[in-house]
């Protein structure tokens, strides 16, 4: 009989451990009034057994679900790493939805615990008596002072700060299995039925050396990545966790995306590497067009989704000297031209909405069903299958999103020979799923 290699589960602990420890000098950058805040992938580490041994004694267990409501920044990075590697799940919430809809999302997912930025209680606290799962409410004040939220009977306020402090710097992880959930992610604008999309340690863990590959993100140690992305939309396109297996540094914006604030905190942290909306890109260029001052210098290349944009946008920042590049969510790798392709036929390539990894499998389908060829001409509804493509819904069977084993996108576009991914538009009945079924 043949031996075979170990069987190591694939699970957000490892990350975690990996870049606290091999990468325990890398930083996460947070923009703050009048400047940055700076802490070491080592003191992320430690205040996530913190956050985690502070979690388990206000009751939360395996399969619970942690709700966040937060910017990107270094605590939220910490509860991404923390809640899913003591086996509870994240649930990322996304601050900038209507309160209703906010409230649906937290008791569709049955949000247990709420851990909120202060700047963000104003929103936040008329909402929590609809909140009926929700027992307690953590706040991470980042240096305020301000009031806590009012809150209904039943629920406790905690501060982040005195929550953790005291609590050991070591958590003794368990041993999960890789399939269990480690996050859930709701895609679409919140209107219909919610679909909530559960990400396993093992999506995540596939997710994350697929998109850290030269021709995907292309991240290293000596990186540091602008994250905009909100964790809401597909984990933020995978970036807390693409972070800790490379040693990329991060640079997260907190509230401050105004496109002024945002010039003004990428010329201070000096990252390598951007990920964020088209819009905030968009912006960001009309913004250092009519500012001379304004200091791009340190970025090489950024990342947009795959919504198309003009060739003017990319001639914008190529006269920068910053590559822009488009990343269909969390299915499909950036849209990279081939090694020889230059001029015309590399900006062609660049404004297609993405490449598909080796693990993304997608096909299009006619209107009367049948497969149509990638061809870079036909166009039919692209449909997904792969280890990080939603298999199916939470509490919603939506069978008509599914089919035969794979992802309904409701998105229509056409696929080269060389797996470029081209989007032309929606079907007419279509709910947005943002691109994997990964929101």
């Amino acid at each position: 009989m043949l031996s075979t290699m170990q069987d190591a589960r694939l699970q957000i602990r490892r990350l975690l451990e990996h870049g606290a420890a091999l990468h325990a000098s890398a930083t996460v950058d947070t923009a703050a009034p009048g400047g940055l805040r700076r802490v070491p992938y080592a003191r992320i580490g430690a205040d996530a057994a913190a956050l985690a041994h502070a979690l388990g004694e206000l009751g939360v267990g395996e399969g619970d679900r942690v709700g966040t409501f937060m910017w990107n920044n270094a605590e939220h990075l910490t509860a991404c790493l923390a809640v899913p590697s003591m086996g509870a799940v994240l649930h990322p919430l996304d601050a900038r939805l209507p309160g209703e809809q906010i409230v649906r999302l937290a008791e569709h997912a049955e949000d247990r615990v709420l851990i909120a930025d202060e700047a963000l209680l104003p929103h936040l606290g008329p909402l929590l008596p609809q909140m009926k799962t929700v027992e307690h409410v953590i706040v991470n004040r980042a240096g305020g002072t301000g009031a806590g939220p009012a809150v209904p009977s039943g629920v406790t306020v905690h501060e982040y700060a005195a929550l953790l402090d005291g609590r050991p710097p070591a958590y003794p992880w368990p041993d999960l299995d890789e399939r269990a959930p480690a996050a859930i992610c709701y895609a679409g604008d919140g209107s219909g039925a919610p679909k909530g999309v559960v990400h396993s340690h093992r999506s995540i863990y596939l997710h994350a050396l697929s998109a850290a590959m030269p021709d995907a993100f292309g991240l290293s140690s000596g990186d540091k990545v602008l994250a905009v992305v909100p964790p809401s939309c597909a984990l933020g396109w995978g970036l807390p966790y693409l972070a800790f297996l490379t040693g990329a540094s991060l640079a997260m914006p907190d509230r401050f995306q105004a496109p002024q604030a945002l010039a003004g905190f990428i010329a201070a942290s000096r990252p390598t590497k951007g990920a964020a909306p088209l819009r905030v890109w968009r912006d960001l260029l009309a913004h250092i067009e009519a500012d001379p001052d304004a200091d791009l210098s340190s970025l090489t290349e950024v990342f947009a989704d795959g919504r198309p944009c003009s060739p003017d946008l990319l001639e914008g920042y190529e006269r920068r000297g910053v590559t822009l590049l488009h990343v269909w969510g969390a299915a499909a790798a950036p849209a990279r031209p081939p090694a020889d392709a230059t001029g015309a036929g590399a900006r062609h390539y660049r404004l297609a909405q993405g490449r598909l990894p080796a693990s993304v499998q997608a096909r299009l389908v006619g209107p009367d069903g049948a497969a149509l060829p990638h061809d870079d001409f036909s166009v039919g509804e692209l449909q997904l299958r792969g280890p990080w493509i939603a298999g199916s819904y939470h509490r919603d069977e939506a069978p008509g999103d599914f089919h035969d084993g794979w992802l309904r996108t409701g998105e229509t576009g056409r696929i080269s020979p060389d797996g470029y991914l081209t989007v032309t538009g929606r079907l007419a009945d279509a709910r947005r799923d943002d691109h994997a079924g990964a929101g």
